[in-house]
């Protein structure tokens, strides 16, 4: 084997990028028909993995009559709808509370998990929002 022929960490992270994008994307289409998938995070994730890894797919979201106008927005500035910030933040105390209250015993454990849900409840809040 020549040495020019060894995988880079480029060719090994584009495939994995792609793969992490595809399944973004499969569970925001669920998130749309399921309260419990956040949407418009997942598409997100889908959009910077493809963004990083596949023109052609970062293309095909972005072109999407349904799912494109929720990525462009947000790379625009214009932020994203104040009912998927409401149903993000929700799910993520609601899931983070029941964790860590009936599954974790750990004190600081817990705390951790509180302080996660904390700062990702500012971040989100800090996005701006999108006017309807």
């Amino acid at each position: 084997m020549c040495p020019s022929a060894k995988p880079t960490g480029e060719t090994i992270l584009k495939p994995i990028l792609i793969l992490i994008g595809l399944l973004s994307t499969a569970l925001a289409i669920l998130g749309i028909f399921l309260p419990l998938l956040p949407t418009v995070p997942l598409l997100l994730l889908a959009a910077a993995c493809f963004a990083r890894s596949s023109e052609k797919f970062y293309n095909r979201l972005i072109e999407n009559p349904q799912l494109g106008p929720i990525i462009r927005d947000f790379n625009e500035g214009q932020g994203v709808p104040l009912r998927a910030k409401i149903v993000a933040i929700l799910l993520i105390w609601s899931t983070i509370s029941i964790s860590a209250l009936f599954f974790i015993s750990i004190f600081w454990l817990r705390a951790g998990l509180f302080a996660i849900a904390f700062s990702v409840t500012l971040y989100l809040w800090r996005i701006p929002t999108r006017n309807p």
